[in-house]
């Protein structure tokens, strides 16, 4: 299995952030074939999407997670900014990791299929998301 890690700047705002080009620059980078492409993102308050990006998707993601997990006083996990204890909640419901098939040295996604960090947490700029490719 080939493994990296890269930095992802999400400028400590609620983002989804589209990693096209990162996972396509290291699958290139691993001559990658066929095979399993996994995405992890070892944060407690981020996840990953599968979802068409640009067309307002985006958007309504981060929309209809505010009104899921409203950053308000209703939660018992208080440390940071106001309202932090739903960033911690939202892996629960964005899950911290996807795995894709790799056919052709690339991502066997749909037409609109992107996959994304999804990110509510502004105390933390930057995340690092690990790129596993095992080869089939």
């Amino acid at each position: 299995m080939d493994s990296t890690v890269v930095e992802i700047r999400t400028g400590g705002r609620e983002a989804v952030v589209d990693l096209g080009g990162e996972i396509d620059g290291f699958l290139r980078s691993m001559g990658a074939r066929e095979g399993l492409l996994n995405v992890w993102v070892p944060h407690a308050t981020a996840g990953l999407a599968v979802i068409e990006t640009g067309a307002g998707s985006d958007t309504d993601l981060l929309a209809a997670l505010r009104d899921l997990l409203p950053a308000d006083d209703r939660w018992r996990h208080r440390h940071g900014s106001p309202g932090h204890g739903r960033d911690h909640v939202l892996p629960a419901i964005v899950a911290p990791s996807v795995s894709v098939p790799v056919l052709n040295g690339r991502m066997a996604l749909g037409t609109w299929q992107s996959v994304c960090l999804v990110d509510t947490n502004g105390d933390n700029p930057v995340r690092s998301v690990r790129l596993s490719f095992l080869p089939g």
